[in-house]
Formats: structure tokens, C-alpha cells, sequence
């Protein structure tokens, strides 16, 4: 009987999972970076579209005054890098709605590291050195985003139509979901990716993701190639599963602002309520963000793969069905 009361793992693999832990604090102790903790329940949160973040009300509260469960210390992070704290990485729970499956849990536990005057390209070497402490022998790839759509799909994300992409996903015989709109050409190439390219992934190790469209940049600092302007950003997949995303900082708080109005835009034609912009993020900016890049990583989904398990209830002491 699986009584609902009971742990979603085991205590062999809470045994495993405490060590692995312990021995990612040891490798940023080994590299001088700080360890540190940031508030989890903030007055603002994450203005992207595609990240949904969980309000929070204080009982007979003004329901106007939300809080925000947030979806990664990023923007507290940045405010201690700009406060002079030097390179700096935190290990602790994030949350994000309506992710709950086989590789996703509404509450899930986030390394989060920046390091200051590095690039992405020695940030991605970092990601990958850490995990080789526990995958050794683990294969790696690296795509440039561009590179990446032209070997599996023949299209270029610089000069492709929103109609191509739709023929293309109608030749791959891709369930085209109502909340698509046939116009957005980021919203086909992530449908893209995650329906065509990802599932193709499985058993190749880490594959590495870099130079996004400037259209995806987010948080990343922009730069020009022969073939037009990128986002300084990669993805990093491990067996097909998205396990972390990291920039070359974006230090710009004019920048910043026009993005979180851009978002907010769009979450308005999406249907979705707005997000307070943070204000003390972009004074951080203006206050001056060292140059740095920074990455946050799914620990669960590391876990995952390190254990050789298939879900993320299993290495979990709760997960979100038992709570």
C-alpha cells in the first residue's frame, strides 16, 4: 500500500542525496565562492511569460500586496553582487506554478551561482567540471542555437518566418497547442525545441546550447556575429532534460527596464496578470553590477540523472503529491 504519509524515496537515496549535496558546497568552497541566502517570499517577481510564480497573501492583508514565492534568487543575488560581495553562489528550494510531472515539482531546490569578471564560455566549462565530480565519463556537445536549428530543422532562427516554422512543425506531426500564437516566432522555436530537438537527446550526455536570438535574451548581455546580434545565454541539457540556463549578465538598467515592460506586454496579450517591476534590481544596476556571468541549475534533475532514477518524486523526501 503506498500510504500517503510515507517519504517519496528512500532513506538510502536521502543518504545519497545529502552526500551529493555536501559535495557541491565543497567544490565552490574549494573555488573561493561564497556561500549565500537570500529571501525566498519578495514583494516582487519574475516578469517572464513563460514562468508562472506563486503569489503569496498574508492572512486579512490587503489582497493587493502580494508577495511572491520566488522563482530564482537571481535578483537578490545580483543586489549582493553589486554590494560587493564577489563571486557568490546560493543552493536552496525555488517555486514555479503549474509544473508538476515526471521532471517537474512545484517546489524544487535551485543551485544558483555568478562569478564575477567571467565570461559564459568559462562558465560553461564551470557547469561542466561540476558535473563530471559525479559523471565522470558523462558525453558533451555544444550547439550554437543557430547551428543547433539548422542541423535538425534546415531553418535559420535569423531569417526565418513564422509560417516556416509552422510548416515545420506540421512536418514533424507536432501537436500545436491553442495557446500557440501563429504570428510569435520565439514561442515556434521553443515548441520546437522542446517537441523535435530535446526528445532527441536522450543518452548524449550534457549538450550545451549557446548565442540565443536577442529576442530571447532575457537577462543576457547582447553581442554581434557575422550572422547578427545574439543573447550571450546558454541552455544545458542532460539526456534530453533542461538542466540549467546561464548568462553573460546583462549590466544595463535602461536595458533591463525596456525588457520587464516588453514582458509585461506580452503576459497582457497572453491574458496573464502583470509583475511589479523590481525596483531594487535595477538600482543595483544603475549602482553597477560587476561584470559577471551567472547560471542556475536544477539540482533535483542532476540528482535524477546521478541516481539513475526516472522520477523526480524519487529522489525527493515529498513531493508535491504528498504534501
Amino acid at each position: 500500500m503506498n500510504e500517503v504519509w510515507r517519504s517519496s524515496t528512500t532513506v538510502n537515496l536521502l543518504k545519497k542525496r545529502a552526500e551529493a549535496l555536501k559535495r557541491i558546497r565543497e567544490f565552490f568552497e574549494h573555488r573561493g565562492v561564497l556561500e549565500v541566502e537570500t529571501p525566498l517570499l519578495c514583494h516582487h517577481g519574475s516578469c517572464d511569460p513563460f514562468i508562472k510564480s506563486w503569489r503569496a497573501y498574508v492572512d486579512g492583508a490587503d489582497k493587493n500586496k502580494a508577495c511572491y514565492l520566488q522563482t530564482s534568487p537571481e535578483y537578490a543575488m545580483k543586489r549582493l553582487l553589486a554590494s560587493g560581495s564577489g563571486s557568490i553562489y546560493q543552493m536552496g528550494k525555488a517555486f514555479r506554478g503549474d509544473e508538476e510531472g515526471r521532471y517537474h515539482n512545484p517546489e524544487f531546490t535551485l543551485l544558483e551561482w555568478y562569478r564575477v569578471d567571467w565570461t559564459y564560455q568559462q562558465l560553461m566549462v564551470e557547469v561542466t567540471e561540476l558535473v563530471q565530480q559525479f559523471l565522470p565519463t558523462i558525453p558533451i556537445t555544444h550547439y550554437s542555437y543557430r547551428q543547433l536549428f539548422l542541423e535538425y530543422l534546415s531553418l535559420d532562427p535569423w531569417q526565418v518566418t513564422a509560417q516556416e516554422l509552422q510548416n515545420s512543425a506540421l512536418a514533424h506531426e507536432v501537436t500545436i497547442p491553442d495557446a500557440v500564437d501563429v504570428k510569435d516566432i520565439d514561442m515556434w522555436l521553443m515548441w520546437l525545441m522542446a517537441t523535435v530537438i530535446e526528445p532527441q537527446w536522450k543518452g548524449k550526455g550534457l549538450v550545451f546550447v549557446y548565442d540565443y536570438p536577442p529576442s530571447q535574451a532575457i537577462l543576457a548581455a547582447l553581442a554581434e556575429t557575422e550572422y547578427g546580434t545574439v543573447a550571450k545565454r546558454f541552455e544545458v541539457y542532460i539526456d534530453g532534460i533542461e538542466l540549467a540556463n546561464g548568462f553573460q549578465e546583462l549590466q544595463d538598467a535602461t536595458t533591463q527596464r525596456r525588457r520587464f515592460v516588453a514582458d509585461n506586454e506580452k503576459r497582457r496579450r497572453l491574458g496573464l496578470p502583470e509583475v511589479v517591476i523590481d525596483e531594487h534590481l535595477l538600482a543595483a544596476l544603475r549602482a553597477g553590477l560587476p561584470a559577471c556571468a551567472g547560471v542556475a541549475l536544477g539540482i533535483d534533475r542532476l540528482l535524477l540523472s546521478i541516481f539513475g532514477q526516472e522520477t523526480l518524486s524519487q529522489i525527493m523526501a515529498f513531493s508535491f503529491a504528498k504534501v
